[in-house]
C-alpha cells in the first residue's frame, strides 16, 4: 500500500481513546477493535465491449464481528484503497453497536470509474467480484449493500450470482435489492431519512420553525437528494446543494423535487448512473435561466458555487453527504453552520473536529446520522430470512423509533459528561460491542482462575 494510504484507517481508530474513559471498556476490547478481522484483496478479470481483458483490483474487509456477522456496503470507485475500505468498516461497526442492531461492520469496494464502463461491463465486473469473493461472504457470515457509485440493480447482479454459485437462491446474502428480488420497501430513502430523523429530533429539542431553518446538502447523490426532499417537504429552506461537478445556491430556497428531477433526468448508463448535474444549465448563476425544468426554482437569482464553497455558507444546517475528508483543518475555521449533520462517512477529520467542537459547532456524527442506512439493510436480512415482508409504513416507523431513541440517548451521554457528539456516540458504540467482548472473557477473567461453573 501506498504510503499515506492507511492514514484514514489510522485517524478513524483514534476515536476510540477519547471515548473509551466514558465507555468503561477494557483494555482488551479495545486492542481488538484497533485490527480488523480478517481482509481479503481480490484481482477481478473483466472482457470488456471490444474484446480485450481488463484487471480490476477489489478489496472486502471483516472488521468485527463479535456482535453479529459483518455487514457493510461495496464501492465502485476510482479512489478506493484499503485503508479506506479499513476505515469504512471500523465505521460500521461502530454503526451497527450505536443503533443497536446485531451486526459487525465490514466493507468492500473495487477500483474503477464505473462511468466509464457501459452497462455489460458493469454487470460482469459486478459478477466477478462476487465470484472472487463468494467464500468470504454469506448471510450468516458478512452481508454486502450498495454504497458510492453502487446500486439496487448491482446488488441484484449480486445476489444472482452468489445464488448461482452455491446453487441455491440467496436473497439474504445482499440487502439493497431491487423489491421484486427481495427488497424491503424504504430501503431507498434509508440513510436520507434517518438522517432527517435525527434533525426532527433537534428540531423538537431546540424548538426550531422549519421555515427559519437555511440548510446546504454537499453531495447531491441517493442520500443528499433524499434528506433534502424530506426537508423542503416540512418547509425547511434547502438554499444549496452541490455534486461532484458543482453545486447552485439560492438564498430564498431552492425548488428541490424540481431540482431532483432536473438531476436524473440525463442517464448515460441507462437505469445505472445518473450523468446529469445539479449545474448543467449554463444560464445558472446568471438570473437569466428561463428553463422548462429549470434546477434552480423559478431560474431567477441563482449562483453558481463550488462544494467549498458550499461547506462555508451561512447556513444553520449543513450536511456534508458527499465523500470522506470534506472538513478539515484548512476549512474548519471557515464553517459558519452551528449544525452539521455528517450523511457522508467521515467526512470530518480528526483536527478539523477539534476546531469545530472549540467552537461550539454541534457534529450530528456519521455513525449515527447515516445509520438509517444498515438499519433498514438490517430489515431487509430479516424479512428475507423470515420469508415475511413488511409495508414501506412499517419499515419508515420501525426506522423512525430506533433513530429517535439511539438520538436521543447519544445526546443525553452528551450532556451528562459533557462531551461532544461524537464522543458521546462512540461511548454508547464502545459500550455495546465491549460488554459483547468481555461477555467471552478478559485478562481479568482468565487471570482470575476461578471458575464460575
Amino acid at each position: 500500500m501506498p504510503a499515506g494510504e492507511d492514514d484514514i484507517f489510522l485517524n478513524a481508530i483514534q476515536r476510540l481513546d477519547s471515548a473509551a474513559q466514558f465507555a468503561e471498556i477494557d483494555e482488551e476490547a479495545l486492542e481488538k477493535l484497533r485490527h480488523p478481522k480478517s481482509i481479503l484483496q481480490v484481482s477481478i478479470p473483466v472482457r470488456m465491449d471490444d474484446g480485450t481483458l481488463r484487471i480490476f483490483q477489489g478489496y472486502r474487509v471483516r472488521h468485527d464481528d463479535t456482535r453479529g456477522p459483518t455487514k457493510g456496503g461495496i464501492r465502485f470507485h476510482p479512489g478506493v484503497h484499503l485503508g479506506e475500505v479499513k476505515a469504512l468498516a471500523f465505521w460500521m461497526t461502530c454503526k451497527c453497536a450505536v443503533v443497536g442492531i446485531p451486526f459487525g461492520g465490514g466493507k468492500g469496494g473495487v477500483i474503477v470509474d464505473p462511468k466509464q464502463l457501459s452497462r455489460m461491463e458493469l454487470e460482469r465486473l459486478s459478477r466477478g467480484y462476487i465470484d472472487r469473493v463468494a467464500d468470504f461472504i454469506g448471510p450468516e457470515t458478512d452481508i454486502p449493500a450498495p454504497d458510492v457509485y453502487t446500486n439496487a440493480m448491482i446488488m441484484g447482479w449480486m445476489m444472482d450470482e452468489y445464488s448461482k454459485i452455491h446453487r441455491k437462491r440467496t436473497p439474504d446474502v445482499i440487502t439493497g435489492k431491487p423489491v421484486p428480488l427481495g427488497g424491503s420497501l424504504g430501503r431507498g430513502d434509508a440513510t436520507g431519512r434517518g438522517a432527517y430523523y435525527c434533525i426532527k429530533e433537534l428540531e423538537r429539542l431546540k424548538n426550531w420553525q422549519p421555515s427559519e431553518i437555511s440548510v446546504a446538502v454537499q453531495g447531491f447523490g441517493n442520500a443528499g437528494q433524499h434528506v433534502a426532499r424530506l426537508l423542503h417537504a416540512d418547509g425547511y429552506r434547502v438554499v444549496a446543494v452541490s455534486d461532484s461537478r458543482g453545486g447552485v445556491y439560492r438564498e430564498d430556497g431552492l425548488d428541490i423535487p424540481r431540482l431532483i428531477e432536473s438531476k436524473n433526468r440525463t442517464r448515460r448508463i441507462d437505469a445505472v448512473y445518473c450523468e446529469g448535474s445539479v449545474c448543467d444549465c449554463p444560464s445558472c448563476g446568471t438570473g437569466e435561466c428561463h428553463c422548462e425544468n429549470c434546477q434552480c426554482g423559478d431560474g431567477a437569482q441563482s449562483t453558481a458555487i463550488s462544494n467549498a464553497e458550499l461547506l462555508e455558507l451561512d447556513v444553520e444546517i449543513l450536511i456534508p453527504a458527499a465523500l470522506e475528508n470534506q472538513i478539515t483543518i484548512e476549512n474548519a475555521s471557515q464553517i459558519k453552520a452551528p449544525v452539521v449533520v455528517e450523511v457522508a462517512n467521515g467526512p470530518t477529520t480528526n483536527a478539523a473536529d477539534q476546531v469545530l467542537s472549540e467552537q461550539g459547532k454541534l457534529v450530528v456524527p456519521d455513525i449515527l446520522a447515516n445509520a438509517g442506512g444498515v438499519t433498514v439493510s438490517y430489515f431487509e436480512w430479516v424479512q428475507n430470512r423470515a420469508g415475511f415482508y413488511w409495508s414501506e409504513e412499517e419499515v419508515q416507523d420501525r426506522l423512525h423509533r430506533i433513530m429517535a431513541k439511539e438520538f436521543n440517548a447519544i445526546y443525553d451521554l452528551m450532556t451528562k459528561h459533557k462531551i461532544d457528539m461524537r464522543t458521546a456516540a462512540y461511548t454508547q458504540a464502545l459500550k455495546r460491542i465491549g460488554d459483547a467482548i468481555e461477555s467471552q472473557g478478559t485478562c481479568r477473567y482468565f487471570s482470575n482462575g476461578t471458575s464460575t461453573s
